[in-house]
């Protein structure tokens, strides 16, 4: 009988990565759900609370981390964000796979509080592929490129500590999906998750 909860899987990658594009694919598949981050900046042009953001104030979030109610959180550039727990528990007692798409640092975070939740570092076959990528938007600015990039050599050092490494190819998006869903396959039948496996073979014997 396979494991009835879903995974914690937690998704990372630099910019130009394609996160969006390869969680897109994975969450067309009913067995994925994406989490609904929170955070106290405020709602940018077209987003809407309950679907980009759960939008909340300062005073609500830290009275949210006090009550333990985030499963993790960081503040970034003057702004909470994290995921609320009680939803993410939802998910995953559903039995569906739940993807967290988070920096380094709340992958660490997660990793620390959740040890079986199963990291990903997705990222482009090289920095020069994703270089080029970010050029290729043409919606940047130089100093903002600079900066993207600085950033990509401070989240690639911290890729040993993650459970593995998935390359999105140009074009390839779908393939990439595959190998984060075959990741999940692989975690859902490891024995240390399903360690009640004899007891539950012989349930019914008559």
């Amino acid at each position: 009988m396979p494991t009835e909860n879903g995974l914690l899987l937690v998704v990372s990658g630099p910019a130009g990565s394609g996160k969006g594009t390869v969680l897109a694919e994975l969450l067309a598949d009913p067995a994925f759900a994406y989490s609904v981050s929170a955070t106290t900046r405020a709602p940018r042009p077209g987003e809407a609370d309950g679907v980009n953001y759960y939008f909340l104030d300062r005073a609500a979030f830290e009275a949210r981390i006090a009550n333990d109610d985030m499963l993790e959180y960081t503040e970034y550039c003057g702004n909470y964000y994290g995921t609320p727990r009680a939803e993410a528990e939802a998910v995953l007692a559903s039995g569906r796979n739940l993807i967290l798409e988070i920096e380094v640092e709340g992958a660490a975070n997660v990793k620390r509080r959740y040890p079986g939740a199963v990291s990903v570092m997705l990222l482009p076959p090289s920095f020069a592929v994703q270089e080029a990528r970010l050029r290729g938007r043409g919606t940047e600015t130089e100093e903002k490129i600079r900066a993207r990039l600085a950033r990509t050599r401070e989240e690639v050092a911290k890729v040993e500590d993650y459970d593995y490494v998935v390359y999105n190819r140009d074009g390839c998006a779908h393939a990439a999906a595959e190998d984060i869903r075959a990741i999940v396959r692989a975690e859902r039948a490891r024995l240390a998750r399903n360690a009640d496996v004899a007891t539950r073979y012989f349930a019914n014997e008559e």
